[in-house]
């Protein structure tokens, strides 16, 4: 039986220069999505972006509305949500012209969110979770 990757969806914001992107894992390990987001080559390097970086933490501190420390990598790389997904269906379908067109899965029809796994559901044009048992 051939074993199928699911990949996980992660969310990532800069809040310094407002960038929010949805990514998956295959993104993040073979494209240069975290040096396009963050301006860092690796994940490893925004922990030391977070600590001596004082723009990027006073940037982070106001998009979350917390304290120097409180601030944790989850509020800037994280799996996402399924609340993060629904941001981004909001932008993804404000593309298409009509809701009543099929729209084609974002990523792969099966992905790994930080509730579970998601089935795309072309019905409605969205993720629903896999019950698993």
């Amino acid at each position: 039986m051939v074993s199928m990757q699911i990949e996980t969806i992660y969310y990532l914001e800069n809040p310094e220069d407002g960038v929010k992107r949805w990514v998956t894992e295959s993104q993040i390990k073979y494209e240069n999505i975290i040096k396009d987001v963050f301006g860092v080559a690796l994940v490893s390097d925004l922990p030391i972006m977070i600590q001596y970086n004082k723009k990027f933490q006073e940037s982070i501190c106001d998009a979350n509305q917390v304290a120097i420390s409180q601030i944790s990598l989850n509020m800037i790389f994280r799996i996402a949500s399924k609340n993060d997904l629904l941001e981004y269906k909001k932008e993804y379908l404000s593309d298409k012209i009509s809701e009543a067109e099929i729209t084609p899965p974002p990523f792969d029809p099966v992905i790994k969110l930080n509730e579970g796994i998601f089935e795309w559901n072309k019905m409605n044009s969205s993720y629903t979770q896999v019950k698993t048992k």
